[in-house]
């Protein structure tokens, strides 16, 4: 008898599945943003305007192309808030706790979904995790609702339902690390209140660590010598990450006079710290970033591209994979046979990723600056700094977005998808099987360098 040939089922890996879900979700928001109901002045908007922001929004960017205060009605701000909810959490997760809900059991297909989106190591636990991730990201939001509701009623005078609604909405846009604001001048009037700025700096950090991190730390946060690879290498870059980044940006922005120069002291070190903790894929900003200075850009694009922790809300390449990166070159320069973190072995199939996804990153970044180059005026700085916060799903931006040409806006729409999807994730996808080679070639040195 002769073997069927095998079928291949496309459609139905998971990485395809996360993929068709952003996108069914990118296409849901656009359609509600094209409607007049969306608008302050009830005309629909274009598609392009629509779709760039639905993408912004659930691939929780921040990158914006119209006011979001003064185009969008509450409509549209609600639909804003309910895209970056939902891609931040994942369509893959959203569908997963569905799935338990209405039929109190959970496919394979489901489940193996769900896993891939949550980084789930152990699919047999899966329900717990889901539910899990969307109960603590639901208390995280409610708490910083509740702390930013009080601050507008008892420092500025916004009525009980305005300040709520206020709220409510920059809860949810700092938690998921989406830099969505209902100012048209972001969080800029707020550069010296500490309730304001810790408060959302809070969210996006807490955000940004990565589910898996913010659970172990809560069971062991007493035990630091428990803590697993992942949560050290997590919370040692950010730390260091986030503390040398704010002392960089009050060496670099403390004269600027049109940045951190007017502040006094304790004013200067609230904004070099959030300013520090945004380009972990925050998106807020309190200073002008369009009057940074040029090391002050450098610096945040460094930030922007590492980003902040794994299976968390943050984009990036991941600080663990950064982190990663250095054991690496600091293993070869000495010689060893192994990278050895502590007293963990790293699996060589990691080492390979992280080298993957770096190089991937960096690729996709070189060329789609060289593009924007080509299609739109502006600087090689402004459009780096552009084109990384569109990969890096951050947000922050030296104020080119609305500038760009419809080609600009259609390529910084794609390098959003496709940072939120993940280099790996969308390669996968499209390759959908690893394949093993049943033999094993002679080895050969060579010279590099």
């Amino acid at each position: 008898m002769r073997a069927r040939p095998a079928v291949t089922n496309r459609g139905r890996h998971p990485t395809v599945l996360i993929a068709a879900g952003f996108g069914a979700a990118v296409l849901a928001g656009t359609l509600l943003l094209t409607t007049p109901l969306a608008t302050t002045d009830g005309e629909p908007a274009p598609w392009l305007t629509a779709l760039f922001t639905a993408t912004s929004a659930v691939c929780v960017t921040g990158l914006v192309v119209v006011d979001t205060e003064t185009h969008w009605s509450v409509f549209g701000e609600v639909v804003i808030m309910l895209l970056i909810k939902a891609g931040g959490l994942g369509i893959m997760t959203l569908a997963t706790l569905i799935t338990v809900i209405v039929s109190g059991r959970l496919g394979l297909r489901a489940r193996l979904s769900a896993q891939f989106e949550t980084k789930s190591v152990v699919a047999s636990g899966l329900r717990h995790v889901v539910v899990k991730v969307v109960a603590f990201s639901l208390v995280c939001e409610a708490v910083v609702a509740v702390v930013l509701t009080t601050r507008f009623v008892t420092g500025y005078d916004e009525p009980l339902g305005r300040a709520a609604y206020l709220g409510v909405f920059h809860a949810v846009s700092a938690f998921n690390n989406a830099g969505f604001a209902l100012w048209s001048d972001n969080l800029m009037r707020f550069v010296t209140d500490p309730w304001i700025c810790l408060t959302i700096a809070g969210a996006v950090i807490v955000g940004g660590l990565g589910f898996p991190v913010v659970f172990e730390l809560l069971r062991t946060w007493r035990h630091p010598r428990r803590w697993s690879l992942l949560t050290r290498i997590t919370v040692g870059m950010s730390t260091v990450l986030i503390g040398g980044a704010t002392l960089a940006f009050l060496t670099t922005e403390w004269r600027n006079p049109a940045t951190m120069g007017p502040l006094d002291d304790s004013g200067k070190l609230l904004a070099a710290f959030f300013t520090a903790v945004m380009p972990r894929s925050g998106g807020f900003n309190t200073l002008d970033l369009s009057q940074m200075n040029p090391s002050s850009w450098l610096l945040t694009d460094v930030l922007m591209f590492i980003g902040g922790g794994s299976a968390g809300t943050a984009g990036g390449i991941k600080v663990t994979t950064f982190g990663f990166l250095l054991f690496i070159v600091w293993s070869e320069l000495r010689g060893e046979n192994h990278v050895n973190i502590g007293h963990r072995r790293l699996p060589a199939a990691t080492q390979r990723q992280a080298l993957s996804i770096s190089l991937l990153g960096v690729a996709l970044v070189t060329a789609s600056c060289w593009l924007m180059l080509i299609i739109t005026p502006h600087s090689f700085d402004r459009v780096l700094f552009e084109v990384i916060s569109a990969f890096a799903t951050n947000g922050l931006s030296t104020g080119i977005t609305a500038d760009t040409s419809l080609a600009g806006h259609v390529l910084l729409s794609l390098l959003m998808f496709i940072g939120r999807i993940g280099p790996l994730t969308l390669g996968s996808a499209l390759a959908l099987k690893q394949r093993t080679r049943r033999y094993e070639l002679p080895e050969e040195r060579v010279i590099l360098g």
